[in-house]
C-alpha cells in the first residue's frame, strides 16, 4: 500500500481519472492553487472502431458536434426560407455529409490540440492511460509503453459514461451510437433512432433537416425526466416536420441483408404485434452507463450504486480522500456545465480554503430539436408533487415568432409557460420555452429564477420587441382560468 503519512510521499497531490469537462476543470483549478496534478484519460474504441482525443464526451461526441450538426440543419432550413424573403436561391442546394463530417471533425481535433497545450502550459501532467485502483492511494495505469504505478494523496473520479446497447441479436454488430454518428464515413440514409431521450430526438431532428429519413422508436414516454406537456409538444412538432414515431415499441433483432441494409424486427408492447422494416442505419439512444467497470473501485473501498458512484454534498465518496464529479455520480444532472462547475468548486475546497459547494438545483438545459426546448427549475408535474396542485399556478401562452411570418413557418407549437406559487409572493418554480434559439432565451431567465424571480417581477419587466424571449413578460393567462392562451395580436 502507498504511504499515507504525508503529502510529500505521493507522486501527486491529486490524480484526476478522466479527461472530460469535469475532470479537466478540476485538474486545472487545482494546479492554479499550487497542487501537483496528473490527469489520466483513455478512450476505449466503439464496436465499429470509433475513438477520439482528450476532452471527453462533450467536445468529441456530444454537445459540440451535436450543436454543429443541428446548426447545419437549421442553415439548410434557412436557405429555403430565404426565397420567401427575396433571395434568389438555387433549388439544387443540398448538404454534403462527408464535407460536414470533415468540418466537424477538424474543429474537434483543433479543440483536442488546444486542450493538450493548455494542460501542458498549466503544468497538469496528462497521461493517456487506463487507470485502475490497486489500493486507496495507488493506481495502475495501462499505457502504450507498459504499466505504470501512480500514487496520490487525493483522487477525483470523472470518467463519465458511454451509450448503452440493447441485449438483442445484432445490436452491437450492426448498430451505432452517438459515439459513432458524428464521424460516420457514409451518409446515414434511412435511420432508425431507438430511444426518445434528448440525444435520440436531437439526432433525429438534425438528420431530418439534412435530408435523411429518421424514424424514432419510443419504448414508453418521450423525454423522460422533462415536463411531459412540453415533451409531447416537442414530439408533435417533430411529427409535423415528417419524423414518424413508433410508440410503445421495442426492437427485437437487427439482421444485415445481402444488400448491406439492416432488417429490424420490433414489437408493439401494448398489442404484441410484431413488425419489421429495413434501414440504412440503426442508432441506439437508449441511455448511458457509468464507466465504473475498469476502475477496480473495490480495491479502494469505493461503493457504487448500479453503474454510478454516490457522493455527498461535497462530492465525497464513502472513502474520504476519493471524490467524484460529472456524469459518473448518481442522481445529478448529466450536463457539461454542471461537471465543469462542480469540478472547479471541488478543487477550490481542496486547495484554496473555499467552502462553496455545487448547487445542483435549478440547472437550465436545452434540447436542440428542430424547434428547440429549454427549461429551468421544476416541471409542472414536479411542482404539483412538491407543493400540491392547489398551491401551483401555471401561466402559459402560445406565440408567433416574427421571423416565422414571411416564410409561413408553423407556429402551432411555439409555447411558453411559467410554473409558480399560487399565493403569497408568487415565486416562480419553473420556466419552459419551446421555440427558436431556446438556450439563448432561457439562460438569462435562469439567473433570475435562481435569484428568486416572482410572477409580479416578471409581469413588470418590459420586454424587448420583437423577440420571442419577451413572451415570458406577456404571460397573463393561467391554466386554471380556462381561457384561450392563443394570442390575437403580436403588438398589443
Amino acid at each position: 500500500m502507498a504511504p499515507v503519512d504525508g503529502k510529500g510521499n505521493y507522486d501527486y497531490d491529486l490524480v484526476v481519472i478522466g479527461g472530460g469537462s469535469g475532470g479537466l476543470s478540476c485538474a486545472k483549478e487545482a494546479v492554479a492553487h499550487g497542487a501537483r496534478v496528473a490527469c489520466l484519460d483513455f478512450v476505449k474504441p466503439t464496436p465499429i472502431g470509433t475513438k477520439w482525443g482528450v476532452g471527453g464526451t462533450c467536445v468529441n461526441v456530444g454537445c459540440i458536434p451535436k450543436k454543429l450538426m443541428h446548426q447545419a440543419s437549421l442553415l439548410g432550413e434557412a436557405v429555403h426560407e430565404a426565397a420567401a424573403y427575396g433571395w434568389n436561391v438555387d433549388d439544387k442546394i443540398k448538404p454534403d455529409w462527408n464535407k460536414l463530417v470533415s468540418s466537424v471533425q477538424n474543429h474537434i481535433k483543433s479543440v483536442n490540440w488546444v486542450t493538450r497545450v493548455d494542460l501542458r502550459d498549466k503544468k497538469v501532467e496528462y497521461i493517456n492511460g487506463l487507470g485502475s485502483f490497486v489500493d486507496p492511494h495507488t493506481l495502475s495505469a495501462k499505457l502504450k509503453s507498459g504499466d505504470r504505478t501512480i500514487t496520490a494523496q487525493t483522487f477525483v473520479i470523472a470518467v463519465g459514461g458511454r451509450p448503452r446497447y440493447p441485449n438483442i441479436p445484432g445490436a452491437v454488430e450492426y448498430g451505432i451510437t452517438s459515439d459513432d454518428l458524428f464521424s460516420l464515413d457514409r451518409e446515414p440514409g434511412k435511420t432508425l433512432v431507438v430511444g426518445a431521450g434528448y440525444i435520440g430526438l436531437e439526432c433525429a431532428g438534425f438528420l431530418k433537416g439534412l435530408g435523411y429519413e429518421p424514424t424514432v422508436m419510443v419504448r414508453s414516454i418521450v423525454l423522460r425526466g422533462f415536463d411531459q406537456q412540453m415533451a409531447n409538444l416537442v414530439a408533435a412538432s417533430m411529427e409535423e416536420r415528417g419524423i414518424p414515431f413508433l410508440r410503445k415499441t421495442v426492437p427485437l433483432s437487427v439482421e444485415k441483408q445481402s444488400d448491406g441494409r439492416l432488417l429490424v424486427k420490433y414489437e408493439n408492447t401494448e398489442t404484441g404485434e410484431i413488425d419489421s422494416d429495413v434501414f440504412d442505419t440503426v442508432l441506439w439512444a437508449i441511455g448511458r452507463k457509468g464507466l465504473v467497470e475498469d476502475l477496480n473501485l473495490h480495491n479502494a473501498g469505493v461503493l457504487t450504486h448500479k453503474d454510478k458512484i454516490q457522493v455527498d454534498c461535497e462530492e465525497t465518496t464513502n472513502v474520504p480522500h476519493i471524490y467524484a464529479v460529472g456524469d459518473i455520480i448518481y442522481g445529478k444532472p448529466e450536463l457539461t456545465p454542471v461537471a465543469v462547475l462542480a469540478g472547479r468548486l471541488l478543487a477550490r475546497r481542496l486547495y484554496a480554503d473555499s467552502d462553496l459547494r455545487m448547487d445542483y438545483a435549478d440547472v437550465a438545459t436545452t434540447v436542440f430539436t428542430p424547434l428547440e426546448y429549454a427549461c429551468v427549475g421544476l416541471s409542472e408535474e414536479d411542482a404539483v408533487k412538491t407543493y400540491g396542485a392547489e398551491e401551483i399556478e401555471v401561466f402559459h401562452g402560445y406565440y408567433k415568432p416574427t421571423e416565422f411570418f414571411i416564410p409561413q413557418k408553423s407556429v402551432r407549437y411555439c409555447y411558453v409557460k411559467a410554473v409558480a406559487q399560487r399565493s403569497g409572493e408568487q415565486r416562480v418554480y419553473g420556466l419552459h420555452y419551446l421555440g427558436p434559439v431556446a438556450g439563448e432565451v432561457i439562460q438569462g431567465f435562469a439567473a433570475a429564477l435562481k435569484s428568486g424571480l416572482t410572477i409580479p417581477t416578471l409581469m413588470n419587466t418590459v420586454g424587448i420587441h420583437p423577440t420571442t424571449a419577451e413572451e415570458f413578460t406577456r404571460l397573463s393567462i393561467t391554466k386554471r382560468s380556462g381561457l384561450d392562451p392563443t394570442p390575437a395580436s403580436c403588438c398589443s
